[in-house]
């Protein structure tokens, strides 16, 4: 029998959050599937929670969640404390693309997608985190990117960093939450072009100047080439639902024997490996400093 718990998805209007929400209502588990607005794109994204609940008898609850609003996010909290005693775990799934040279985008661009990115995750977690602490045995699940230490192709600098800026992140998070017993996974997807609707949804540079300096220059016909490249590497049987079915593995797994990264790049581009390399010197640091216990969740 499954051993059903309380989840928060974020960012689960489309896309991977959307596919994690309906894999773990349909694995047992009670989903509070959040997006920013509810009536947005005509509904039709609460329309098809509802018609998969009575479809299937599944239990996934949206709410109204913007992580870049203090205010929303309190109310969401809120929302979702007066329908359940604890929440056990939560998925950082709510993000934001960039696609343009680096330059062109605004200052202003690049603290918007850090702060859908980085800091609403840093919100939802000061919101979250003093019920977690107090109930204990939770899970935070981070979707990554593999952008953050694989090959990286041009044109996707500001989403790059800010993954980046997510991981690092959620790494000494995950030191700073193993004594209240909160163990960390990250997901770590590739870049899947199709089937999420990144890549159509990204945000363009506002600087139109300075990126056609670009496109009309020296890197005319480069962003074609980056995206198909891109999505030559991609197996022609590449499907984004593996990240929603590897999510749902890692939390039907044991507390405390969950891995800390899962990979999820059908496309290879080398995060792995080099991931594998950063984690066991992430380790091995702990063990050298007395605080390898940080390493794994414990009980007080």
């Amino acid at each position: 029998m499954t051993d059903s718990k309380t989840i928060l998805v974020t960012g689960a209007s489309s896309g991977f959050g959307a596919m994690i929400a309906r894999a773990l209502a349909r694995a047992g588990h009670t989903v509070f599937a959040s997006m920013r607005d509810l009536d947005a794109h005509e509904g039709r994204p609460v329309a098809e929670i509802d018609a998969l609940n009575a479809a299937e008898g599944l239990s996934i609850v949206p709410v109204a969640l913007d992580i870049t609003s203090e205010t929303s996010v309190s109310a969401a909290v809120e929302f979702i404390a007066n329908r359940t005693p604890r929440l056990d775990v939560v998925i950082h799934n709510a993000g934001h693309m960039g696609f343009g040279p680096a330059e062109a985008f605004s200052p202003e661009q690049l603290l918007q997608l850090y702060d859908v990115n980085v800091v609403g995750a840093h919100r939802l977690n000061r919101a979250l985190l003093p019920w977690m602490r107090e109930t204990g045995e939770g899970l935070m699940v981070w979707i990554g990117s593999s952008s953050t230490r694989g090959g990286t192709p041009p044109f996707l600098a500001p989403y790059f960093a800010a993954k980046a800026g997510m991981d690092a992140l959620a790494q000494s998070s995950a030191l700073e939450l193993a004594r209240f017993d909160i163990e960390t996974v990250i997901v770590v997807p590739g870049a899947f072009t199709q089937g999420t609707q990144h890549f159509a949804h990204a945000m363009q540079p506002a600087d139109a100047a300075v990126a056609a300096a670009y496109f009309d220059g020296p890197y005319a016909g480069t962003d074609t080439v980056a995206l198909e490249g891109l999505a030559k590497l991609e197996p022609a049987d590449a499907d984004p639902q593996e990240v929603a079915r590897a999510v749902a593995a890692v939390v039907a797994l044991p507390h405390g024997k969950r891995p800390f990264r899962v990979h999820v790049d059908p496309s290879e581009d080398g995060a792995d490996v080099v991931n594998a390399v950063a984690d066991r010197m992430r380790a091995q640091l702990q063990e050298r400093i007395g605080l390898a216990d940080l390493l794994h969740p414990s009980k007080p």
